[in-house]
C-alpha cells in the first residue's frame, strides 16, 4: 500500500468517528489537565497554614513581650509609691519629734519663771496677798499656768506618791512618822511633763 493510500485511511476513519467519542476524549484530556493544574494549589495549602501559624506564634510573642513589660512597670510603680509612703511617714514622725523637742525647749525655758511667781507669792501673807500687785501677780500666774495646761504641760505628783526614778529625782533621805519608807515626803522642786513625756524631773526628799 502506498503513503497515499494510507493517509486516505487516517482520514475516512477521523470522518467515521461520532461526535460522541470525540467529546468523551476531550472530557478526559481536560480531566487530566485540570488534576495537573490542581496540584500545584493542594501543595501551597500546608505552606500557607504554616506562614499562619508562624504569624499567630509571632502575634503572641509579642504580646507576651508587652505584658511582661507592662506588669515590669507596675511592679516599679508601687515599689516607688510605698517607698513615698514610707518616706512620708518618717518625714511627719521627724517632724513630730522635732517639734516635741522644741517645744520641750521652750517649755524648760519657761518653767523657772513659773518657780518664780510660786516662791514669790508663797512668801506673801494673807494680807499682802489682798493687795493690788499680788492680786495682779497672781492672775498673771494663773493665766501662765492655763496656758502651759493647753500645751499639755502638767506637773508631776509627787508627795504622798511612791518614788519612781523616771519621774523623781531623790537629791535626801528623810524620816517620817506620816509615810512608809520608799514614800516621797517633800517636794523640793516641782517636776513636769509635756504629752507624757519628763521636762523636768520632780526634786524630792524620800522617806528612809
Amino acid at each position: 500500500m502506498s503513503v497515499e493510500e494510507k493517509d486516505l485511511d487516517k482520514q475516512d476513519d477521523l470522518e467515521n468517528t461520532t461526535p460522541e467519542e470525540n467529546s468523551s476524549e476531550e472530557t478526559v484530556l481536560e480531566e487530566e489537565n485540570s488534576q495537573e493544574g490542581d496540584a500545584p494549589e493542594e501543595n501551597a495549602a500546608p505552606d500557607e497554614k504554616k506562614g499562619k501559624k508562624k504569624s499567630l506564634l509571632g502575634k503572641d510573642k509579642k504580646s507576651n513581650k508587652l505584658q511582661e513589660k507592662v506588669d515590669e512597670l507596675e511592679d516599679r510603680v508601687k515599689r516607688q509609691m510605698a517607698e513615698f509612703d514610707n518616706f512620708r511617714k518618717r518625714s511627719e514622725k521627724e517632724k513630730s519629734a522635732m517639734f516635741e523637742t522644741g517645744a520641750k525647749s521652750v517649755v524648760e525655758k519657761i518653767l523657772p519663771v513659773v518657780d518664780n511667781f510660786e516662791r514669790g507669792l508663797a512668801g506673801l501673807s494673807e494680807e499682802e496677798m489682798k493687795e493690788p500687785f499680788a492680786e495682779g501677780m497672781n492672775m498673771v500666774y494663773k493665766q501662765l499656768i492655763t496656758e502651759l495646761e493647753k500645751l499639755e504641760v502638767k506637773p508631776i505628783e509627787a508627795v504622798g506618791c511612791e518614788f519612781n526614778p523616771e519621774l523623781h529625782n531623790a537629791v535626801m533621805q528623810v524620816a517620817s512618822e506620816e509615810y512608809e519608807s520608799g514614800i516621797v515626803a517633800q517636794e523640793l522642786q516641782k517636776g513636769y511633763t509635756y504629752r507624757d513625756s519628763v521636762v523636768r524631773h520632780s526634786m524630792v526628799a524620800v522617806v528612809e
